[in-house]
């Protein structure tokens, strides 16, 4: 069971994440309609995860991000999971900047995949890192000469990009129809191409992640 704030200034939306997180056995401790009312609840509960329309009163912009980046930094590492109508990029990058993990960002449309939205929902509340595949395919249009996975193989960009979706090591060996001993040495190559060792401190997938997204 995870504690979870949702905000979400339209009532149909709000009422209907709060009811799919209750059936599937999640605990829906706040749901607010406003950024400021975001940032108090995420400090008042401090939940293991925060479901957050980008677009809230009274702009109707960015409000919703901007709260959460604002409360990640009052509640450093809190896990968002943000949801918006289309891919925004600059708001992505926003919420990736602090480079610490606990981030998901998706289009409203996957949460009617409710199997992958609550397996989403789960991955940002462990630390991990989450973006559709949209976010990501347009994130990667804007690459710098400077590519800092010039040294990956094909393959292990592919098992990078689904690392970018949140999939987990089994998912990418079906995905991918090689073996699970395969991925596993993919993901070795792939920390040591771009120089992340081990490091307790850090989360390795999340950083590759960012790497592969600003290379």
């Amino acid at each position: 069971m995870l504690r979870v704030v949702v905000a979400d200034d339209s009532v149909l939306l709000r009422e209907g994440l709060i009811r799919l997180l209750s059936e599937n056995g999640h605990d829906v401790v706040s749901a607010v309609g406003d950024g400021p009312s975001l940032v108090h609840a995420i400090e008042q509960h401090t939940p293991d995860i925060s479901v957050v329309d980008v677009r809230m009163p009274p702009s109707h912009t960015d409000e919703g991000l901007r709260a959460a980046v604002e409360a990640r930094q009052r509640v450093p590492g809190s896990p968002v999971l943000v949801l918006s109508q289309y891919v925004e990029l600059s708001y992505a990058d926003d919420l990736l900047a602090d480079r610490v993990g606990g981030v998901g960002y998706l289009l409203k449309d996957r949460v009617a995949a409710v199997a992958e939205f609550l397996d989403a929902l789960g991955r940002v509340a462990a630390g991990g890192m989450v973006l559709d595949p949209e976010v990501v395919s347009q994130l990667l249009v804007r690459r710098r000469r400077n590519d800092p996975l010039k040294e990956l193989t094909p393959r292990e960009r592919e098992v990078l990009a689904l690392m970018a979706e949140g999939r987990s090591n089994v998912n990418i060996a079906r995905t991918l129809v090689i073996a699970d001993g395969s991925v596993e040495k993919h993901v070795r190559n792939i920390f040591a191409k771009l120089t992340l060792p081990p490091d307790l401190e850090q989360n390795r997938r999340v950083l590759a992640v960012l790497a592969y997204l600003s290379g």
